[in-house]
């Protein structure tokens, strides 16, 4: 059974960082682009960032680039997210998602979704 489990979300200042983290089991990273969405309250899911199982190569929103990072383990099976420079405005829902082989910022295109943790930017 594929599942995917997020955690490592909490409250942080302004300014800050945290390292989400997505544990993945019944399938291998070999085989499945995985990404990072987060829905704020009151908006749709945003598609964060994605890391391809081919070459690793690595997407990301505007509104995340340079601040955020996508990395993968694939002894753990785990993808990690490193949040620099927290905004307040990155306050929401964080999701980790599985797809096919291609990467995908649009969130219907993910098959397989984790229950997400949430992270909380204020002073």
């Amino acid at each position: 059974q594929l599942q995917l489990v997020e955690s490592g979300g909490g409250l942080v200042q302004p300014g800050g960082s945290l390292t989400l983290s997505c544990a993945i089991s019944g399938f291998t990273l070999d085989y499945y682009a995985i990404g990072w969405f987060r829905q704020a309250p009151g908006k749709e899911h945003e598609g964060v960032s994605c890391i391809s199982p081919s070459d690793g190569s690595t997407y990301y929103a505007d509104s995340v680039k340079g601040r955020f990072t996508i990395s993968r383990d694939n002894a753990k099976n785990t993808i990690y997210l490193h949040m620099n420079s927290l905004k307040p405005e990155d306050t929401a829902l964080y999701y980790c998602a599985a797809t096919g082989y291609v990467c995908y910022m649009d969130p219907p295109r993910y098959d397989y979704w984790g229950q997400g943790t949430q992270v909380t930017v204020s002073s």
